[in-house]
């Protein structure tokens, strides 16, 4: 029932990540020009009236003409945030904001927060109920049992648009597709499993209610709360939703209702469940024990009592995580693209029967990539989708909106489900995907990061942040004032850090010898090789790189690139027959292009264009793209002439001898190489869609561009990623950010910058 994972950060952390920059995780950015003054008169007045008489007319059209749509409300009152409790509703916005986020990243579903400050039941259901012009869906979020089942049910009646409360149905459909291939496992049918649902809140009975519409029998099921089982007839501490649960059995306590049971449903508190409970299941017994977040008993804790036993639980570091962004995003996707009236149990178990599908396929390798180049395969450690599978977004939306058809509940049925399912693909950019997965990989074969200037604050935020998310052990160079400089950002214990400086080191003689071997036919001293390695970091950090006591390094805030560079380079060569070059990476809504050489090479010679297009798409292909490369010049294939495209043609001409494995044109300007309608004046161009490796002419007009893009795009920018050398290194820009220099520490470690 988790949506995150159990990363650790610290509050100083966790506070600038929604401090720093604009305040907050979201924005609204216009979807259409708004430069000029006809633009603004076609936006507002006087063209607005022309919708606005459309939707007047049909409403239906409301869909075409505005964001509706593809718009969710994702509304709480605070009253029960996270684990967290009733802290109100201002006190949930950061929750309900992160919930919105997470609706764009997985499924490109608009969101907005809504925070209602009132715990009046019918206030909150009126006040939604009236927005439902503004929006094509409604998320309930983080609110209290049992109020937050009328509220539902009202709003689901009164409202012609899906509303679901995740919560409870969120996390009942992930159970029940784990339930689903458990029960496959072990060779049970669901109408024959004895179920003990342990908790009565939101969640546990969606659960419930959810399981017996799929086939589990109702006399099978025994629920118990913090008073003991629900029977019929006990009349404490019971309401009309606990009633409808209510079992006829001599049991009382949970650990009378555990004996014999097949499934374990916790959604309760840590710790409920003990060894001798578990061992009193029947044989191969399913136990999710979904406390968050630690929950109610530990899946080592349940294997050494039960080594046959199948366990999920809500959280990342352990197999079979029920997480909820499984579910919300692609469910809503599905509901919103058929325009459906509501999100019904058909849909509900679509979605379910669509995840336990998904388990069972082969992964694909990017999805192994995630769990360190091994593939995971369907069994008794794997019956749930990994939440960063991107073939999530096609499979499920494309269940719930057929069970929406199916049911009579879609208003704009899809006629081509092949179609769909294609547009589904084109909505998400791979490299969203690969990077999420890159940073699950990190985590799942951690390395040994060496950050070379551990004295400046940033590079402390983000070391703090590597050892913090698990992605493994930040080797921090720099003087004694590190530690305290670590206890400043509220990091009290510093296990899982290595210090290291020349002061300190026994590695001195060592690292000397190896240096001064490099440099003693190039004009240094051995005593010049010894003030470098005792005065300068970056010196002393690459070289822990070269006698291997590190896996990769980060370096470049206190330094230009081009010196830190340098520098590193007197440790470490580049690959032998390759040019390092820098990469830009630059992600829209709609796409990613590779930008090189942004970084090194100040006027490529034809050879060093042809290899920096080379290793340009492999990192693109790496991360998730098929690489269509163009040569960028002022010139589109001869117009206008002139004398510095040279160098440019006699590049293709060298690649189309090596004859690549990608597509590769030029010279051609930006607006040939990246839109399709000017492209089309070049038939004759070899590159099948618009490029998305830009390989520039020349030092400056690559490092203009992409500093540009940096300060004044409202893309996001990644980089540069030093790719051609021996060892992973990475030198950032001096005005990276912590969470930049993390991005960075994690693709060096990954693989993919390389």
């Amino acid at each position: 029932m988790a949506e995150g994972s159990n990363v650790q950060f610290s509050e100083r952390e966790a506070l600038l990540f929604h401090s720093e920059g604009r305040p907050g995780k979201i924005e609204i950015i216009a979807s259409k020009p708004m430069a000029t003054q006809r633009d603004l008169s076609l936006a507002y007045s006087p063209g607005v009236a022309v919708p606005v008489l459309a939707i007047a007319a049909d409403p239906d059209t409301a869909y075409d003409y505005t964001a509706k749509g593809n718009l969710v409300a994702v509304i709480s009152n605070g009253t029960a945030i996270l684990g967290l409790g009733n802290l109100g509703a201002l006190a949930s916005k950061p929750v309900m904001e992160g919930k919105a986020v997470l609706f764009k990243r997985f499924a490109d579903v608009d969101s907005i927060d809504l925070e209602l400050a009132t715990e009046d039941v019918d206030a909150f259901i009126n006040a939604v109920a009236l927005m439902e012009p503004s929006f094509g869906g409604i998320n309930l979020e983080d609110i209290k049992a049992p109020e937050c089942f009328v509220i539902e049910q009202t709003l689901r009646e009164r409202m012609n648009i899906p509303v679901m409360h995740d919560d409870q149905h969120g996390t009942a459909i992930i159970t029940a597709a784990g339930l689903i291939n458990a029960c496959y496992l072990t060779g049970r049918a669901l109408k024959d499993v004895k179920v003990v649902v342990n908790g009565a809140g939101a969640a546990a009975i969606a659960c419930t209610e959810l399981i017996k519409a799929m086939g589990v029998r109702g006399d099978h099921v025994l629920m118990c709360d913090r008073t003991g089982v629900i029977y019929q007839g006990r009349t404490e501490a019971m309401d009309q939703w606990k009633s409808a649960h209510a079992a006829v059995t001599d049991r009382r306590t949970l650990k009378e209702a555990l004996v014999g049971a097949d499934v374990f449903l916790g959604l309760s508190a840590a710790r409920a469940v003990s060894q001798d409970m578990v061992r009193d299941m029947a044989p191969k017994p399913i136990i999710f024990a979904m406390a968050n977040p630690d929950p109610e008993i530990t899946p080592p804790e349940a294997k050494a009592a039960r080594p046959d036993a199948i366990v999920a639980t809500g959280r990342s570091d352990y197999p079979n995580q029920v997480n909820n962004v499984l579910g919300f995003p692609f469910i809503f996707r599905g509901a919103l693209d058929v325009r459906a009236t509501t999100i019904n149990e058909e849909m509900k178990i679509a979605a379910a029967e669509a995840l336990a599908e998904l388990a069972r396929q082969q992964v694909p390798e990017e999805v192994a990539a995630a769990y360190g180049g091994r593939a995971p395969r369907f069994g008794e450690d794997y019956i749930i989708p990994a939440p960063f599978d991107p073939r999530l977004m096609e499979i499920v939306p494309s269940a719930v909106a057929q069970a929406a058809m199916d049911s009579g509940v879609a208003r704009k049925p899809i006629a081509d489900m092949d179609a769909y399912r294609e547009s589904l693909r084109a909505r998400l950019n791979p490299t969203t995907s690969v990077l999420t997965m890159a940073h699950a990989g990190a985590r799942a074969n951690p390395k040994r990061v060496i950050f070379a200037e551990a004295e400046e604050e940033v590079v402390l935020r983000a070391a703090i942040a590597f050892r913090d998310g698990g992605y493994g052990t930040p080797i921090l160079v720099g003087r004694d004032i590190v530690r305290d400089k670590l206890k400043a950002l509220g990091v009290e214990d510093l296990s899982g850090f290595e210090l290291s400086n020349s002061v300190h080191s026994a590695l001195v003689p060592e690292m000397v010898d190896y240096l001064y071997k490099r440099l003693q036919r190039r004009g240094y001293l051995r005593r010049e090789v010894e003030a470098m390695v005792n005065r300068d970091r970056n010196i002393f950090s690459a070289l822990l790189l070269a006698l291997d006591k590190g896996d990769a390094m980060i370096s470049g805030i206190t330094r230009t690139y081009g010196r830190t560079l340098s520098q590193i380079r007197r440790v470490i060569d580049p690959i032998e027959g390759r040019r390092p070059c820098g990469i830009h990476i630059i992600v829209s809504k709609a796409r990613t292009v590779f930008t090189a050489d942004t970084m090194v090479t100040e006027r490529p010679s034809p050879k060093e264009l042809a290899a920096i297009a080379e290793h340009t798409a492999a990192v693109a292909r790496r991360m998730g793209h098929e690489p269509r490369v163009a040569f960028l010049s002022f010139s589109s294939f001869g117009n206008p002439s002139g004398t510095w495209v040279d160098n440019i043609r006699e590049a293709v001409a060298i690649l189309e001898a090596r004859n690549p494995d990608f597509e590769f044109e030029g010279e051609m300007a930006p607006d040939v190489a990246l839109n399709p309608e000017v492209m089309k004046n070049y038939p004759f161009s070899r590159l099948s869609g618009p490029a998305n490796v830009l390989v520039m002419p020349g030092l400056q007009s690559a490092n203009i561009s992409a500093k540009l893009l940096r300060e004044i795009g409202n893309d996001t920018v990644i980089g540069p990623m030093l790719v051609g050398m021996e060892k992973p290194v990475q030198v950032a820009t001096m005005s990276a950010t912590a969470s930049e220099l993390l991005t960075l520490a994690v693709l060096a470690g990954s693989g993919i910058a390389g």
